[in-house]
């Protein structure tokens, strides 16, 4: 079967130029081809659209109100490929975007404001939610993602490395005592996230690898780090968060860090695109200005 759109092409140009072998010669293509794709638009129509001659060729009515639609239909085909080429050069259109919440309102929201005024043709789509999103099923075009990466269909893109300390109020940590070793956590109220991570509820891990993993129990558990926070330095108890989350309370004294000789997981955040396609312009702007604006020592970890 002959392609539509391109049946279309050739009868435009032959409509134009009033000959089957001068839209050939225009088209690069043999004058039999021509006919065979003005022949399967007739047959697909059901109705004539030229009057052929040996000397000229007319349209009929039908071919002139179909000729009308076939240039309007190609004009829109060619904005569609323009729009969508200049979409890979140009940082332009509705750049959905994935976050999770601490992370975001901390971090991501902040910089939104410095990235419009660099890029004022993109709109921001921003998702809040700790919750793992599959970025195909649900349309988004990027996603930040915090974590120990898996193996994985999409493709992954460093930002930042992403500390892991643990702290406690001072008034915690003058009536309950500072644990010196991770054997000394069983006996205190170590808060615990709820979400899948590393540093869960019931377990924390602990080295480079993660590879010591220490039992902890407390009295609250939370699926969100700006909760454990609050409740950290109201003196509830030992969180284990990361650096981004905790580190302006460890500046100003509201939390100070326990076992600092132990070597705690980093994270590390992470770009997350859909593999498989060229990322459009927006989202490749939108990580180099991530990539950019955090580093390899971002401003989160600052006298830490």
């Amino acid at each position: 079967m002959l392609d539509r759109v391109t049946g279309m092409q050739v009868f435009v140009r032959v409509a134009a130029l009033g000959s089957f072998s001068a839209a050939a010669r225009s088209l690069d293509l043999s004058q039999t081809m021509v006919t065979k794709h003005v022949v399967a638009l007739e047959s697909r129509l059901g109705v004539k659209l030229l009057h052929r001659s040996t000397r000229r060729l007319v349209l009929t009515e039908a071919g002139r109100s179909y000729l009308a639609s076939c240039e309007r239909i190609l004009a829109d085909i060619e904005e569609a490929e323009a729009s969508a080429s200049l979409d890979r050069v140009e940082p332009r259109g509705t750049l959905r975007l994935n976050v999770p919440l601490t992370f975001g309102f901390r971090r991501i929201v902040p910089a939104l404001a410095t990235f419009s005024r660099l890029y004022p043709a993109v709109e921001v789509d921003l998702g809040l939610a700790d919750r793992y999103v599959d970025l195909i099923e649900e349309g988004w075009d990027l996603a930040i993602r915090i974590g120990r990466l898996k193996d994985s269909s999409l493709v992954a893109r460093r930002l930042a490395p992403c500390r892991t300390i643990v702290c406690a109020a001072p008034s915690y940590l003058e009536a309950r005592g500072v644990p010196r070793s991770l054997d000394d956590l069983a006996g205190h109220n170590c808060l615990g996230y709820t979400l899948p991570s590393a540093i869960g509820a019931n377990r924390w891990a602990f080295g480079a690898e993660g590879d010591r993993v220490v039992p902890v129990r407390g009295n609250l558990r939370a699926n969100n780090g700006d909760a454990l926070l609050a409740a950290a330095v109201a003196g509830q108890g030992l969180i284990y968060q990361p650096t981004f989350l905790v580190g302006d309370a460890l500046r100003d004294g509201s939390l100070v860090r326990v076992l600092p000789g132990l070597p705690t997981l980093e994270l590390g955040v992470h770009a997350m695109l859909p593999s498989g396609r060229q990322a459009p312009a927006k989202v490749r702007a939108f990580v180099e200005f991530l990539a950019e604006r955090f580093g390899p020592e971002p401003e989160w970890d600052r006298g830490l």
